[in-house]
This record gives C-alpha cells, sequence and structure tokens, in this order.
C-alpha cells in the first residue's frame, strides 16, 4: 500500500450548524452528516452538552433543505441519565433512516478532573446530573444502540442493542442489508467472561438484514502480534465495486504500554484491512503511517474513495485523502481546515452533493480556545489529477 503526502490545501467555504460556545450546555461533538434522496441533509451528533466527558450528552439532529446554507435547531432525539455519545445517522432508502449512538457510564466524571474554573452553580448542576446514575440505570441504558425511522426522523423506532460501536454507525450495502464495522462493546465482551479469559476489545462487524432489528457478528480484524488490539476503535468501513470492504481503524499505540511501535506507526493514525466475503473474514490490519484519524469514507460518483479525519497536531484542523484504486494507494493530507485553535476537534463525515461538490462536517471550537465546541462544516471539491 502507498501513501503520498500532497500537503496542499483545498479552496472549501466554511459554514456553521449549530454554535452555543459560551452557553452551558453549547457543546457539541462527534458528529455524522448524511444526505436523503430528496437532498435534504441531517447532522446528528452528541449535543447540548457542557464538556468533552460530562452528565448531558444528547443525541440531536438538525436539517438542512438547502445544501446547508441553513440548519434547523438541534433536535433532541435521546436524553438517558448518562452521556449519550458519537451520534451517526444513515440515509437508507426514501425515507428510511437508522441512528446510532453509545451510552456510557461516567459516574467517576469529577468536574474539576474535566474542566477546571466551574463556578458553584455549575458544579451543582454536574452534582444534580450525576445523582440520576444509579446501578439499574446503568443496566438500563449503557451500551451501544440503533434506533430506525420511516417517516424521515418524525418519529423512532424503540432502541435496539448492538455489540460493537463505532463513532459513525453502519454502512448500506449493494444488497441493502446494513453492515456495521465497530469496536466490541463492553456489554457483550463481559457475557463471555464466564467461560472465557478477559481480552481486549476487537474490531469486528455484524451484520443486519432486517433493518437493524437483529444483527449477527461477522468475523474480527486480525492485528499484529506485536501491536496491542485494544489500541484499535473507532472504525468505519466502505463497500467497494468489486464487492470488498474496505475498512479503515483507528489506532492509538501510544495510548498503552503494551508490544513495539511497528514501522509506519505514529499516535492518532490509521489502520487499513480489507474483507472479500461480506465481512467475515479480514485481512491483517496495515498501518498508513501518517498523522490522522478517525476515518470516514464514501465514494465520490467519479469513483474517488474520499476519507476524512481529524488533524490534532499544529495546526490542528480537518484533512482528508483520496484514492483512486479501490485503496491501494492513498493521497493524503489534503486540507480543509487548518485554523483549529484546540485539539479538541474533528470526527468529520461528508456527503457527496448533486452538483459533484463535497460537504464535509466535524466539530471545532469557532473563536476561542476557551469556548464551547461548534457543528460546523466545509464545503469543497475534489481535486483533479
Amino acid at each position: 500500500m502507498e501513501t503520498i503526502n500532497e500537503n496542499q490545501k483545498l479552496d472549501g467555504n466554511h459554514g456553521i450548524v449549530a454554535s452555543y460556545p459560551n452557553q452551558f450546555f453549547g457543546y457539541f461533538g462527534w458528529p455524522t452528516l448524511t444526505r436523503m434522496p430528496n437532498g435534504t441533509l441531517l447532522a446528528a451528533a452528541s449535543g447540548l452538552r457542557n464538556y468533552h466527558v460530562c452528565p448531558f450528552g444528547r443525541t440531536t439532529i438538525s436539517t438542512s433543505n438547502d445544501n446547508g446554507k441553513t440548519w434547523t435547531s438541534p433536535k433532541v432525539i435521546n436524553d438517558s441519565p448518562f452521556d449519550d455519545r458519537d451520534a451517526g445517522i444513515l440515509s437508507v432508502k426514501e425515507k428510511d433512516l437508522i441512528l446510532s449512538w453509545f451510552t456510557t457510564d461516567n459516574r467517576g466524571a469529577i468536574p474539576s478532573k474535566y474542566e477546571q474554573g466551574l463556578s458553584p452553580w455549575e458544579t451543582k448542576i454536574w452534582e444534580q446530573g450525576l445523582t440520576s446514575m444509579t446501578d439499574q440505570t446503568v443496566k438500563d441504558f449503557v451500551g451501544s444502540w440503533i434506533r430506525t425511522s420511516t417517516d424521515a426522523g418524525l418519529s423512532w423506532s424503540e432502541k435496539v442493542r448492538v455489540p460493537i460501536s463505532a463513532p459513525h454507525g453502519p454502512v448500506k450495502l449493494s444488497n441493502n442489508d446494513l453492515l456495521y464495522f465497530g469496536t466490541e462493546t463492553d456489554h457483550d465482551r463481559l457475557k463471555t467472561l464466564q467461560t472465557e479469559p478477559p481480552r481486549p476489545k476487537q474490531i469486528t462487524a455484524v451484520r443486519s438484514t432486517d433493518f437493524g432489528k437483529t444483527w449477527v457478528k461477522l468475523g474480527n480484524v486480525p492485528t499484529n502480534p506485536q501491536t496491542f488490539t485494544g489500541s484499535f476503535n473507532e472504525p468505519h468501513c466502505l463497500e467497494l465495486s468489486d464487492g470488498k470492504i474496505l475498512g479503515l481503524i483507528r489506532n492509538d499505540p501510544n495510548s498503552h504500554d503494551y508490544g513495539k511501535r511497528q514501522p509506519g506507526e505514529t499516535d492518532f493514525t490509521m489502520y487499513q484491512t480489507i474483507s472479500e466475503n461480506g465481512g467475515a473474514t479480514w485481512s491483517e490490519a496495515e498501518p498508513l503511517g501518517f498523522h490522522g484519524s478517525p476515518p470516514h469514507l464514501i465514494q465520490h460518483s467519479n469513483g474517488t474513495i474520499i476519507c476524512v479525519y481529524s488533524y490534532r497536531e499544529k495546526p490542528y484542523g480537518i484533512r482528508a485523502m483520496l484514492s483512486r484504486d479501490n485503496g491501494k494507494s492513498w493521497q493524503y493530507n489534503y486540507i480543509l481546515r487548518d485554523d483549529g485553535l484546540h485539539p479538541d476537534l474533528g470526527y468529520p463525515s461528508s456527503v457527496e452533493l448533486e452538483d459533484g461538490s463535497i460537504i464535509s462536517m466535524y466539530y471545532q471550537k469557532l473563536n476561542s480556545a476557551d469556548e464551547k465546541c461548534s457543528l460546523l462544516f466545509t464545503k469543497w471539491k475534489v481535486p483533479t489529477i
């Protein structure tokens, strides 16, 4: 696999989906963008929260009917007693949508640990949020979930537990099945501890043939024995024109004191894997060898594969990479934005608009490193060869 550093800044127009930077519940993060057949754009996120980790995360959706020029105010879809994070959304067909997220038990989220300088009344709100978290609500709410809608998001089904999680949720295959490529959840993994020894979470795939009602586990991604399986997380995948599944996976090799750094490894990077049988088996994950993560993949109408990702080294921002040969080689470091004020940003996702341009949505601080993160977007065009 070949990678080429383009280090090229692309022309793009920036805009705002939702921004409440100075409000207590003004933080937005980890968004996903989808486009419905009628052209409507839907932006899902974990929003109306207080900080990167807090008791208040809600799953929100904003809508645009004019290719992103204007957006509706965020509508709350999920608001559990815990932190609802990393919203994925996918247009499946007509008015059918699938929404994904995960909910964490963060009863140890002491305000002073994450946010310095909280006022007494802000600290009290945190404490009130934490009191609603009990052992029973852990059983009821903590885990990875999906909900579906058949009326363009006007109403949603009851939640369904899924055994894996990933920031941008499942993808639709050419046969209309749903494939979810993600990290095992604790809920699913802990069920096996009575019969299996403890082990790190693995990257795996599950498939649904009934619009998310049930999920069947497929295969795990093998990793180099000298890497630490637990440092792989937050993947995304794409079905290629030849039927193979291309998967990219975030990896943070320095997040654990295990193994040795492999050739081409860097912190906050991506690995690539391929499945030739619909996700049943995968090739050993290989390092791309440059900084940037996590991935979101789409294929442009001209055949180019596009992956957008966060860049958390200075200058902070949002970048893209392109492949014109189904992932055999990548041109990376196309710069969409390099004006980030803080490394807490990114998780971009993209869709192609009717005119062939791309709109990528992400989260980032807009005006000051001290403010809450906003939902932003960039419109850009795929560079020609």
